[in-house]
């Protein structure tokens, strides 16, 4: 992972790492104060946000949001009325601001934009759209500028807001874990997909032409979802899972380790037990050849089975695969199953982190014992227990003692959400004036 993060930092394209810039060269500092708006886009539904913060004392005072469903048509119609159905539901939103928020006089309200599709970003309030995902398909807005349209939508609302920061999802959880801890140096989601951004040194990225940032640090968002190397254990079942995907030969980590597939593999491998080793009687359950029928919530639900006959595993059968009754010992050997896919994707998750903390040399130990702290947010590391106690158990035994007393893993909620109205804060255009 290291000696890949390195190949993506000197020139792009040169690896599969993407190790994008972010231009995120601040992260929140806790002096921060004023209301500042989020906006979250990230599926079928977006989030709206307003914090008040009140700087070293005060913290977050207040915070309220609001959750919106896009109707379907409107993610495949025109970029124009996606935007605006985003913009009034924004203007709604400002109109409910109470008595407790408190805008600066003559201050114009600041948004942070996370949007978490695929973007080229071209500094910290732009970027242009690659490629829509997630059942979005809207061709005009391609190549486009979606800070310049967003700022149209809510300009036709007359509303005056400026986006100070677009960034995606995993920023914003390396910027709400440094608001609440400084010593947060990385941040990593473990959910239905996988990511990883971290704080690097600004001299250390070869493909930066501008000039140094005034910090002399950068937030590099590794897209590590991608990563692919020799040394990963692909089996026969991770081979034909990534060939009959959407994307062979792409997100390959991401196929091993995260929520999205997890149950898929279980599935994969107890249908050749059913099929070869006659797992579940004579007959092969047919439900068990329906790809994704077994989601990782389940798979963890049955692993998690503490009662002596495992009756969770077996009534999970049943509702999902239609397996009527099962032995015990049946039941064991896909708790087995389980097991050895789960501790396999927490044993591969903590390596990645492991690489993070060799790339910026914390995997060693260093003399005045400085705390290290990886801000984990997703579903997969938040409710499944055993997976999270695998990452942290594999971790400390890579790092040895000494090192990863000085580590420490820490779950970071609703990064996107008041994440991004810390990175407005952070990059707020009074910012200077304030700080004179």
């Amino acid at each position: 992972m290291a000696v890949e993060m390195h190949a993506g930092l000197a020139s792009e394209g040169g690896s599969k790492l993407k190790m994008i810039i972010s231009y995120v060269d601040a992260l929140p500092s806790g002096e921060e104060k004023g209301v500042f708006y989020a906006l979250d886009l990230g599926g079928t539904n977006f989030r709206v946000l307003r914090v008040q913060l009140g700087g070293k004392e005060g913290r977050v005072i207040k915070q309220e949001h609001d959750e919106i469903s896009i109707p379907p048509h409107l993610m495949t119609g025109g970029s124009n009325e996606l935007f605006d159905f985003i913009a009034s539901s924004l203007a709604k939103f400002v109109a409910s601001e109470g008595e407790d928020f408190h805008l600066a006089e003559g201050r114009q309200r600041e948004l942070g934009f996370t949007f978490s599709f695929p973007v080229k970003q071209t500094s910290i309030a732009s970027g242009t759209l690659i490629n829509w995902t997630k059942g979005f398909s809207i061709d005009e807005t391609v190549g486009e500028d979606v800070v310049t349209e967003l700022t149209k939508a809510l300009e036709r609302q007359g509303l005056d807001m400026k986006v100070t920061a677009l960034i995606n999802d995993t920023i914003g959880t390396l910027a709400g874990g440094r608001y609440d801890d400084n010593d947060v140096i990385a941040a990593v989601i473990l959910g239905t997909g996988t990511n990883a951004a971290y704080v690097e040194r600004a001299n250390a990225i070869p493909k930066w032409h501008d000039l140094l940032p005034k910090s002399g640090d950068m937030v590099i968002n590794m897209e590590w979802g991608n990563f692919r190397s020799s040394h990963l254990p692909l089996t026969e079942f991770d081979q034909a899972l990534d060939a009959e995907s959407l994307n062979p030969g792409e997100q390959v980590y991401e196929k091993l380790i995260s929520g999205m597939y997890l149950g898929e593999i279980v599935r994969r491998v107890l249908l050749k037990m059913a099929e070869e080793a006659s797992l579940f009687g004579d007959e092969v359950p047919p439900k068990l050849k329906i790809p994704f029928i077994i989601r990782t919530p389940y798979m963890s639900m049955m692993h998690c089975d503490r009662s002596p006959d495992l009756r969770t595993v077996g009534a999970k059968l049943k509702d999902i695969l239609g397996v009527q009754s099962t032995s015990l010992k049946t039941r064991r050997l896909v708790v087995d199953v389980c097991d050895i896919v789960a501790k396999r994707a927490a044993c591969l998750a903590a390596a990645g982190i492991h690489g993070i903390l060799k790339k910026l040399g914390r995997d060693v130990p260093n003399t005045d014992k400085q705390r290290t702290v990886i801000a984990v947010d997703g579903g997969l590391y938040e409710h499944y227990t055993i997976f999270a106690e695998c990452v942290e158990s594999t971790l400390r035994d890579m790092l040895g003692e000494e090192v990863s007393s000085t580590i420490v893993i820490k779950l970071a909620k609703d990064g996107s959400g008041i994440g991004a109205a810390l990175l407005a804060a952070a990059h707020s255009q009074y910012r200077e004036a304030e700080e004179l």
